[in-house]
């Protein structure tokens, strides 16, 4: 397989999707990290979990996907993240609890900008959900002060737990974005003048409206994710790009975790220096392999041999 020498760091949240009668590993970070690990690419995850059964789980999953588990900080007060999830009466529907003053509200500073220099990485991904607690907030503004070659927002707008102040000072510190046409909406409200229907990313006022967001933000560039229409990017250049809708086959399962898996094959084609057409294209491939299986991250490593030999031999 294909090595790259870069590390990519990811910074947020590792926790469990709690079913009830089932728990089920998660946290966008920590999706985007086991995909990126299972290519084969170094990679550091930058958490925090409980002293407790289900950070037993998160750390036993590092090692079962071969991740450097240096950036995995215990903490013997806060319990490992949880998401309660209930199902609907007709089971067509789930509604989320996000739990608060959980571990990775609490990521120290000390340790993880150690764990970088060690590694070091020079790339880091990041969210907007961990950033809703002072300790990890301050902790990745101390990341950010660091010199990154690529800093990769993934903006996940979460009601309750992330604000528009928050998503602002993000997109001042991030050199990529990537959002859903739904977040893309939200940065038209909040920052243009303009609210252009983004049926059609062509449009010349989309054009305007997503180089508004480019020159505000001094960004390098900005992904759009359109569910089965592919995917966009917008260069700070005027450049444009897309990927179709991915061909991949066999019936849709479910859509969790297909922003995750884009961004992570994103990052793998930037750190392997792959052109960005070609990067659009299998990131949005991989994504809707990944509707294709229940939940975000698939059981059996076996599922990435396909896109390994393919992209990567």
């Amino acid at each position: 397989m294909e090595h790259s020498t870069h590390t990519i760091a990811v910074f947020g949240e590792a926790l469990v999707d709690d079913f009830g009668d089932h728990q089920v590993l998660g946290g966008a970070p920590f999706n985007v990290a086991r995909h990126l690990a299972a290519f084969g690419q170094a990679v550091l995850m930058l958490t925090r979990v409980g002293d407790d059964a289900n950070g037993g789980r998160v750390r036993a999953e590092c090692a079962r996907f071969g991740m450097d588990a240096a950036g995995v900080q215990v903490d013997a007060e806060r319990p490992t993240g949880r998401v309660r999830v209930e199902r609907s009466a007709d089971g067509g529907s789930h509604r989320f609890t996000i739990l608060e003053d959980q571990a990775y509200d609490a990521i120290e500073a000390g340790p993880a900008l150690a764990a970088c220099a060690g590694a070091g990485s020079d790339t880091l991904y990041f969210g907007t959900l961990a950033q809703r607690a002072p300790q990890s907030q301050r902790t990745l503004a101390r990341l950010l002060e660091t010199d990154t070659a690529l800093r990769y927002l993934d903006l996940n707008v979460r009601a309750g737990h992330v604000t528009e102040r928050c998503v602002y000072r993000s997109l001042h510190a991030a050199d990529v974005v990537k959002v859903n046409e739904e977040e893309l909406q939200d940065l038209f409200g909040w920052y243009t003048h303009l609210r252009p229907s983004t049926a059609d990313m062509h449009d010349a006022e989309v054009r305007s409206a997503c180089a508004t967001l480019l020159r505000i933000f001094n960004l390098q560039g900005m992904i759009v994710t359109l569910g089965a229409r592919g995917a966009a990017y917008f260069g700070t250049d005027g450049g444009f790009a897309e990927a179709p809708p991915a061909s991949m086959p066999g019936a849709l399962v479910d859509t969790v975790g297909a922003g995750d898996a884009f961004s992570a094959v994103f990052l793998l084609g930037r750190a392997r220096g792959w052109p960005l057409a070609q990067t659009l294209v299998r990131a949005n491939d991989f994504a809707g392999a990944a509707c294709r299986i229940p939940g975000a991250v698939p059981s059996s490593l076996d599922f990435y041999r396909p896109f390994i030999e393919r992209w990567l031999a």
